[in-house]
């Protein structure tokens, strides 16, 4: 049996690893100098869009981030760090990390995970810039849907032709 805190530290180091490899998306935020109410606003706000913030200790952070093979993401943690974990939207996640370190100086997005893809803080201000998944989704069902709306619009017209040259014929020769 080991020592409490060696037990403890290994505790967070599987927690933190588990929760990168459960989830689509994992976001790297370093922050300093929140209040309780700054810390608990970002957690409620995260909360209502499916994110699950966690706060880990530096070293343990780079330790995982390490062994998860994401050093590029282990060398950017500093002051003080944590993950947002989510299976929901990236685009809208992003879009509320962006605007809530925006609100606060002291909160920066340092990168993140995207199934399995590493991201730097350009990546996430960049998919913080694109429309929501619905939007993206409606946009496309509009681009598949648009040839077949024209076909059946060309075709009903060359019904509507034959019907008026019909009924034209119809009224020539004395017919109602």
């Amino acid at each position: 049996m080991g020592k409490v805190g060696e037990i403890f530290r290994k505790r967070l180091l599987s927690d933190v690893k588990a929760g990168i490899s459960k989830n689509q998306g994992t976001f790297l935020i370093s922050y300093s100098s929140l209040n309780a109410a700054q810390v608990d606003e970002l957690r409620k706000n995260m909360k209502d869009i499916g994110v699950k913030i966690f706060v880990s200790k530096n070293r343990i952070a780079k330790l995982a981030l390490k062994e998860m093979d994401c050093e590029e993401l282990a060398e950017g943690i500093e002051a003080q760090t944590a993950f947002a974990w989510t299976n929901t939207d990236a685009a809208a996640v992003s879009k509320a990390l962006i605007k809530f370190s925006e609100d606060i100086d002291t909160v920066q997005i340092k990168g993140g995970l995207l199934d399995g893809a590493v991201l730097r803080q350009a990546d996430i201000k960049r998919l913080a810039d694109l429309p929501s998944k619905e939007v993206l989704q409606a946009q496309l069902l509009g681009t598949i849907v648009a040839p077949l709306t024209r076909l059946a619009g060309a075709l009903n017209a060359k019904s509507r032709d034959l019907l008026s040259i019909l009924k034209q014929l119809s009224e020539k020769k004395g017919g109602n």
